[in-house]
C-alpha cells in the first residue's frame, strides 16, 4: 500500500488543512483508499465548496415543481398525470482533452441522469463555447464536439433538438461543453436516489468497470497547465447502444415493485453513487468490492471505487427480488451483480478479499465536507469595461457591408452545419426543429407540448456578471415565450474560472445573485443544475458563463409559433421599445473590436412584455415572433426573413427615437419581441399590449424579396441567406 505522503495529499487535490479535516474525521490516518475517497467526494465537481452557501440563493419552489434540486434532476408537473424531469450538466475538461470521447460521454452522462429518475429521455440541448475562430486548436475541438454529441445521442435514439454556439478567444484553452436533457415520466411514479431498509441488497448493474475516467472528478476540479493531453487516461469511454440497454432495462424495471432507489454511476463513479444514496437515505452501505464485475484484470479497489466507466447504475432494491431483477438485466445482456447491503449506521464500509479495506462515516464526505466563504473582490477593470463613450465610436458608412458581415459572424450565423449532423427527428415527436428560438416538443396522448431552450451571453456576464446572469434568464424565458410556451423552470451550468482568485469569485457570487433576481421577477425557479469551476489555462480564465436551460409548457400544441415571417402582406410589430444598447454587443465586438458596456434591463418590463406576448400568442393573433438578441433589431428581422421554406422580405421603417442609426439598427437593448400579424388583427394586438402595460409599435410589413430598414439597409433575402448560411463552414477551413 502506497504511503501517505505530503505529495500524495497533493496529487490528490486536497490542502494540508483538508487532510487534517480527514483525520479528525475518521479519528486516525487514511490508507490509500480512503484518501482516494476523500478526494473525489471533496472536489469541487462533487461536493460544491466553493458554490454551495451561494447556491442557496436561488428560488426553488414554485406551482409546478415535483422535485428541487438535491436529486439527479429536478421534475415539474406538466398535468395529466404527467412530469418532466431536466437537468444540464457540463463535460468541460475531459472535452478540451479528448473531444470526442468528453462530448460523447457529457451526453451519456446526463441521459442516465434523467432516466435514473424513472423518465424516459424525450430531447437533448448543448450548449457550446469555442475559443477564437482564427485559434489553430479551435475547428479540431468543434468538430470533435459535434461528433461526439452526434455519435452518442444519434445511436441512443433521442433527438438532439436544440442549442448554442459561441465563439471567443476567453475559451482558447478551455472548450465548454453543456448538455441538457429533458425526460417524460408518470407523476406518481418518480425514482430517487437512496438507500433505505436495513438488510436491502445494492446491486450494479450495466457494463464492466474499467480503468477509464479514474480521478476524472479531481481533473474536472482543477486547472490546465499548457497542454492537457496528458490527462486523457482520466477521460471516460462511451457505449452508446450499452446506454440504450440500459435505458430499457432500466424503465422496464421501473414497471416493478422491486426498487427503492437508483443512482447514476456518474463522476466519482461507484464512490459517489454508493454514497449519495447512503447519505440521502441515512444509511450506511457495506460493499463487497472483489463481486464488482470488471473487464481489467488486477485492478485494485482503488481503481474500481474510483473508476469512471459508463453506462453502469447503482440501486438497492427490495430484499427477495434480486433474482427479478437480474432476470430483467440478463434479457437485455446487462450485468447485475449483488455487492453490497444496506447496513444501519451511517458508513460506507468496504471490504476486499474478505478483509476490511475502508470505512468512512458517510456524512464526512457529504455534509461535513469542506464549505468555503471565499474571498471576492470586484476587479479595479470593472470600471473601465462597464463604460461606453459611444461618441468615440466612428459611425458605418455601409449599412448593409455591416448587416451582412454581422451574420457571417461566428456567433449569429446558421448553425446548420452542427445541427444537421443531429437525429432531431427520431421518436417522431419533434414540432420545431434546430434553428428557430426554442425547440418545440408534443407530448403523445395530449394537446400539449414543451419548448426549450439553452442561453447565456457570457459577454454580458464578463462585462457585468449581475446583469448578465440576469438577462441569461430574461433571454431563455423570452425564448419560450415567442415560442408560445409558459416558462415554469430551469436548470443552469454555472462555468467559470479559479474560485481560489478573488475576482473570479466576484463574478460566480454576483452572476447567481443575478439569476436569482431574474427568476424571482419572472417567477421560474431553479430545480436542479451543475458547478463548472476551475476553467482555466495557464492564469488565463474563460469569460463567466452561466447558461441557463429552461422548459416552457404549452397547453395547446395549435398556439405554438416560430420565428419566421410567414406571409406577404403581413404587418410587423415591436413589442418592447428600441432604446440605448451598443454596450456588450456583437457589432461593438465584430466591426469595432471593442468589448465595453451592457445593455441595461428592467425585469418588470421584460415580465410585462413576455406576458404580453404570450397573451396573444394564446389568442392566436400573433403569426411568428422573434426576440432581439445579438445582432439587435437588424439582425433579429432579417434572421425572420430567413424562412427555411420560402426566403421572405421585409420593408421597415421605424422611429430613432434620438438613437443613432448604428444604435437602432444594431445595439441589443433588451425586452424586445419581433412578431407578425394579420393586418386585421392589429386592435387586438394593442389591446392585448395595453392591457399587461407593454409598449408595442407597427414598424413595418412582409413584403417583396428584399429586406429594407429605414433606406439604410437594401439587400436581396438571397445575400443575406449567403452571408449567414455557410459561415461556420468557412471557420472549419480556416
Amino acid at each position: 500500500m502506497k504511503m501517505i505522503t505530503e505529495e500524495v495529499v497533493e496529487e490528490h487535490g486536497l490542502s494540508p488543512d483538508e487532510y487534517r479535516m480527514i483525520i479528525k474525521a475518521l479519528g486516525r490516518e487514511p490508507n490509500l483508499l480512503e484518501l482516494g475517497i476523500f478526494s473525489v467526494m471533496w472536489s469541487e465537481h462533487c461536493s460544491y465548496k466553493s458554490s454551495r452557501m451561494h447556491l442557496k440563493n436561488f428560488p426553488t419552489k414554485g406551482p409546478y415543481v415535483l422535485q428541487g434540486p438535491g436529486e439527479n434532476a429536478g421534475i415539474v408537473d406538466i398535468g395529466d398525470g404527467l412530469a418532466v424531469a431536466f437537468k444540464m450538466e457540463s463535460h468541460n475538461h475531459p472535452s478540451f482533452i479528448e473531444p470526442y470521447q468528453g462530448a460523447a460521454t457529457g451526453v451519456g452522462g446526463i441521459l442516465r441522469d434523467i432516466f435514473t429518475m424513472g423518465a424516459r429521455p424525450i430531447a437533448s440541448l448543448n450548449s457550446l463555447r469555442f475559443g477564437s475562430p482564427d485559434n489553430p486548436r479551435t475547428a479540431y475541438l468543434l468538430e470533435g464536439v459535434v461528433a461526439g454529441i452526434a455519435g452518442y445521442g444519434n445511436c441512443i435514439g433521442v433527438p438532439t433538438v436544440g442549442g448554442e454556439v459561441y465563439f471567443d478567444e476567453s475559451y482558447n484553452g478551455n472548450c465548454l461543453v453543456n448538455v441538457m436533457t429533458a425526460g417524460l415520466l408518470k407523476k406518481d411514479r418518480i425514482f430517487r436516489g437512496t438507500a433505505k431498509g436495513a438488510g436491502n441488497p445494492v446491486i450494479y448493474v450495466g457494463s464492466r468497470t474499467g480503468r477509464d475516467g479514474i480521478h476524472g472528478a479531481t481533473m474536472a476540479s482543477d486547472v490546465f497547465g499548457e497542454g492537457g493531453e496528458e490527462r486523457r487516461p482520466t477521460v471516460q469511454v462511451g457505449d452508446p447502444f450499452a446506454e440504450k440497454l440500459l435505458l430499457e432495462a432500466c424503465l422496464e424495471l421501473f414497471k416493478t415493485d422491486c426498487v427503492v432507489g437508483i443512482q447514476d454511476m456518474g463522476a466519482a463513479g461507484l464512490t459517489s453513487s454508493s454514497v449519495e444514496m447512503a447519505s440521502r437515505g441515512k444509511m450506511g452501505i457495506e460493499i463487497d468490492i472483489d463481486r464488482v464485475p470488471r473487464r481489467e484484470e488486477g485492478m485494485s479497489a482503488y481503481e474500481v471505487m474510483l473508476s469512471e466507466s459508463q453506462e453502469r447504475m447503482l440501486m438497492v432494491v427490495r430484499k427477495g427480488t434480486e433474482e427479478e431483477v437480474k432476470k430483467i438485466f440478463k434479457k437485455w445482456d446487462l450485468e447485475a451483480e449483488v455487492i453490497g447491503t444496506v447496513v444501519e449506521g451511517e458508513s460506507i464500509t468496504i471490504f476486499e478479499h474478505g478483509k476490511l479495506a475502508a470505512q468512512i462515516p458517510v456524512p464526512a464526505l457529504t455534509d461535513d465536507a469542506p464549505v468555503y466563504d471565499r474571498s471576492a473582490k470586484r476587479p479595479d477593470s470593472q470600471d473601465s469595461i462597464n463604460k461606453l463613450d459611444i461618441g468615440n465610436i466612428p459611425q458605418p458608412s455601409d449599412y448593409n457591408e455591416v448587416l451582412l458581415k454581422l451574420l457571417s459572424s461566428g456567433n449569429i450565423a446558421s448553425k446548420e452545419w452542427i445541427y444537421r449532423q443531429y437525429d432531431h427527428m427520431v421518436r417522431t415527436d419533434t414540432v420545431v426543429c434546430p434553428g428557430s428560438d426554442a425547440a418545440v416538443i408534443r407530448i403523445k396522448g395530449t394537446n400539449k407540448a414543451l419548448a426549450l431552450t439553452v442561453d447565456c451571453n457570457s459577454r454580458y456576464c464578463w462585462l457585468d456578471p449581475f446583469r448578465g446572469g440576469a438577462i441569461a434568464v430574461a433571454e431563455a424565458a423570452r425564448n419560450l415565450v415567442a415560442s408560445g410556451a409558459r416558462p415554469i423552470a430551469l436548470t443552469d451550468c454555472l462555468n467559470f474560472g479559479n474560485p481560489e482568485r478573488e475576482e473570479v469569485m466576484w463574478q460566480l457570487r454576483e452572476s447567481i445573485m443575478g439569476i436569482r433576481e431574474a427568476c424571482i421577477t419572472l417567477g421560474v425557479p431553479v430545480i436542479g443544475g451543475n458547478v463548472s469551476l476551475y476553467n482555466e489555462t495557464s492564469g488565463v480564465s474563460i469569460h463567466p458563463t452561466p447558461t441557463i436551460g429552461m422548459v416552457g409548457l404549452i397547453e395547446d400544441l395549435k398556439h405554438h409559433t416560430t420565428q419566421w415571417f410567414k406571409a406577404e402582406g403581413d404587418l410587423i410589430a415591436l413589442i418592447g421599445e428600441n432604446g440605448s444598447g451598443l454596450g456588450g454587443s456583437e457589432y461593438l465586438k465584430v466591426i469595432h473590436g471593442k468589448e465595453a458596456g451592457v445593455p441595461e434591463i428592467d425585469l418588470v418590463k421584460e415580465k410585462r412584455i413576455q406576458d404580453a406576448c404570450l397573451q396573444a400568442v394564446k389568442e392566436c393573433i400573433i403569426v411568428s415572433a422573434h426576440d432581439a438578441s445579438e445582432g439587435g433589431l437588424a439582425v433579429a428581422i432579417a434572421e425572420a426573413c430567413l424562412n427555411p421554406k420560402a426566403e421572405v422580405g421585409a420593408q421597415i421603417e421605424t422611429g430613432a427615437k434620438g438613437l443613432r442609426s448604428d444604435e437602432l439598427l444594431f445595439g441589443e437593448a433588451q425586452s424586445r419581441i419581433v412578431v407578425s400579424i394579420k393586418e386585421k388583427d392589429l386592435d387586438r394586438l394593442k389591446g392585448v399590449c395595453a392591457s399587461y402595460g407593454a409598449p408595442v409599435e407597427v414598424i413595418g410589413r412582409v413584403k417583396g424579396s428584399s429586406l429594407n430598414i429605414n433606406g439604410l439597409i437594401k439587400i436581396p433575402v438571397s445575400a443575406l441567406k449567403k452571408a449567414w448560411g455557410g459561415a461556420l463552414e468557412g471557420i472549419l477551413k480556416g
